[in-house]
């Protein structure tokens, strides 16, 4: 995916539109603003595959884009976050890359509301940018999972509200809903696939080197420290009663390091030949 893009960039990177989350944030506030003035005028911005394809509403393939989703309370919020989300991608990425990884969510978000009204007919498709925003966030947590918003009085690093953005898209609807929003998450699949699956191979490795370090070494706890015995009366470390010392003496243990329990430790005799 990375050469592909540095070949599309080559040839078409001047193309690229540079902060385009100055856009995006702006006429989603000026949106919102129009919305709370007229209600009904958020209706007309919404994407309907029907509407584009019977009524010739072909606006609405792009006016999706800027539907806000926050009350008069939150509305600030929601436009902090697009505007530090996208600003951080772009920062991370560059103008092109950015770029394509939104107007591929766009396309997704599209092809996904066709799919539910022509492939399975859902009755009336509605779709809005909630999909494609959720695509933002998971590109967020994954490249910055460490940073933390206040979300009310609590901190709260980035990479939780993308686990949970992902649980929901993953386990929410029917199986026609869950391949529509496969479909319209699409760009995220395509960018971090790759890293993905090395999460997930990463971690099979550190569970089967985990299985092989139990197997080799089945008397050692879980503490990783290897079990302990008195050589004298055979304590050892799961005895509840058991206070074990280590003896490097001259005398008696000839410089080896000797493991006694208390009581021998304190008579300290010479363990048996």
């Amino acid at each position: 995916m990375e050469r592909l893009l540095a070949r599309l960039e080559r040839r078409f990177g001047r193309w690229a539109i540079p902060n385009l989350t100055h856009y995006l944030v702006g006429l989603t506030g000026l949106v919102f603003v129009l919305s709370y003035i007229r209600p009904s005028f958020l209706a007309a911005l919404l994407f309907v595959p029907e509407l584009v394809l019977d009524h010739h509403q072909y606006w609405r393939v792009l006016t999706f884009l800027f539907v806000p989703h926050s009350s008069i309370y939150w509305i600030i919020f929601e436009l902090w976050f697009l505007w530090l989300v996208g600003n951080s991608l772009e920062g991370a990425w560059g103008a092109f890359k950015f770029d394509v990884y939104y107007f591929l969510g766009a396309i997704g978000t599209v092809a996904a509301a066709f799919i539910l009204g022509s492939v399975f007919h859902y009755p009336l498709v509605v779709m809005d940018n909630e999909f494609l925003n959720d695509s933002l966030l998971l590109a967020f947590a994954t490249l910055f999972p460490d940073f933390e918003i206040l979300l009310i009085v609590f901190p709260v690093r980035v990479k939780w509200l993308g686990l949970f953005t992902g649980g929901m898209l993953v386990w929410s609807g029917d199986t026609p809903e869950r391949i529509a929003v496969a479909v319209a998450v699409g760009n995220y699949l395509l960018f971090f696939g790759g890293h993905l699956l090395g999460v997930l191979r990463g971690s099979a490795r550190v569970a089967q080197q985990a299985k092989r370090r139990a197997e080799f070494l089945p008397n050692e706890r879980i503490t990783g420290r290897p079990k302990r015995a008195c050589v004298l009366c055979g304590k050892t470390d799961d005895d509840p009663d058991a206070d074990l010392r280590v003896c490097t003496c001259e005398a008696v243990c000839h410089g080896k390091p000797t493991v006694y329990c208390l009581e021998h430790a304190r008579s300290h005799q010479r363990p048996a030949a």
